[in-house]
């Protein structure tokens, strides 16, 4: 199989302090992608600088509200930077195609199998995909958190061997990295490394996520036994150095080896299209966090909450009070209340449907 890689390009890694497309950047970036696809390698490519390329196009007629701005803008901006990334990638004899994607393109498992399927068959044509949010229509509850939690759900969905996080910063540091004393996190184990204490909550000004964000990004995706590497995507020659396995001043995400499946993956990615919560005693947990292939029974459930379908995302939370996973109900929220505490019941979550949280 070819190697098959995402790469998240910051909106901050594409434009200038004023807003505008750095052109130049832009090309840097296309260049080096051009030479993996003709390496054979398998590229996609989850760009953002919709709304950052917009906003230099237009003077609007009134103040508008940061929903109608962003909207504006992104539609705007979204064609001028596809634009752009065509010009670019003809030069080199490569087409690339144009995926807007939203929340809710990935809340229910057909619309994750047409998108999985819309991407392969580009793939399978030697056409990049181009990916980003729908800013013109994903508004507050529809919104990625940012581009770095869809290029996780892109790398996971699409089976990628490596997931690159371009931004404007180096990786992961042990404090502020404007501060002298913070030093590089070079290497992550997410099974054994806490890294709490260090994540900073700042944030970029043109982009939406901080580092808390890609963080839990790449942890998730490292458990899925995908390779992640956080870089300065403004880094001279940083994408073809980074797939060369040269020494770059980057944070690398140890992939783990434990096979995760296809729909386990979707599942993993879900937290925020969650309708419910299934509440389990501290013996259901202990066997969740075994070696043991189990499933939540209604015997180890506590407490039903949330209105929610059979088939609906639910939130496991544990005996104090703690998410320790995600799973897909095998009930509606009103029968798997009545099943609370029996035995000898059907599984309220499968284990072919449950995702348990490996930093536990």
């Amino acid at each position: 199989m070819k190697d098959r890689i995402v790469i998240k390009i910051g909106s901050q890694v594409l434009t200038r302090p004023d807003g505008s497309l750095d052109i130049t950047q832009m090309s840097c970036i296309v260049d080096q992608v051009a030479d993996l696809h003709k390496k054979n390698k398998e590229i996609i490519l989850v760009s953002s600088g919709a709304v950052a390329s917009g906003k230099s196009e237009l003077e609007t007629i009134s103040k508008l509200d940061s929903v109608s701005s962003r909207q504006l803008y992104s539609a705007i901006g979204q064609v001028k930077l596809i634009n752009r990334y065509y010009d670019l990638f003809r030069h080199h004899g490569i087409v690339c195609g144009q995926i807007l994607a939203t929340k809710e393109d990935f809340s229910t498992r057909r619309h994750y199998l047409n998108q999985r399927n819309c991407m392969s068959v580009m793939l399978e044509n030697r056409v990049i995909p181009i990916v980003n949010e729908n800013d013109a229509i994903s508004v507050n509850e529809l919104m990625f958190t940012d581009n770095d939690e869809l290029s996780g759900l892109v790398a996971a969905m699409m089976h990628c061997d490596k997931l690159l996080i371009l931004s404007n910063i180096d990786g992961i540091f042990t404090g502020d990295p404007s501060h002298p004393e913070s030093r590089l996190i070079q290497e992550i184990d997410t099974l054994k490394d806490d890294m709490g204490a260090y994540i900073q909550p700042s944030r970029s000004k043109t982009g939406r996520g901080g580092m808390i964000t890609k963080y839990n990004i790449a942890r998730r995706v490292a458990e899925e036994g995908i390779e992640v590497i956080i870089a300065n995507g403004k880094t001279k020659n940083i994408i073809t150095d980074l797939i060369q396995g040269k020494k770059v001043t980057s944070t690398r995400f140890i992939p783990s080896k434990k096979e995760t499946s296809s729909v386990k993956k979707w599942i993993a990615h879900s937290q925020g299209f969650a309708k419910g919560e299934v509440h389990i005693n501290s013996g259901a947990k202990q066997a969740l966090l075994s070696d043991k292939a189990v499933s939540i029974l209604p015997v180890g459930v506590t407490q039903i909450s949330g209105n929610f379908e059979a088939d609906d995302i639910v939130l496991i939370i544990d005996d104090h009070g703690k998410q320790i996973g995600l799973g897909r109900s095998s009930y509606d929220n009103v029968k798997a209340t009545e099943l609370i505490g029996l035995a000898n019941k059907k599984p309220i979550v499968h284990y072919d449907y449950l995702y348990i949280e490996n930093n536990l």
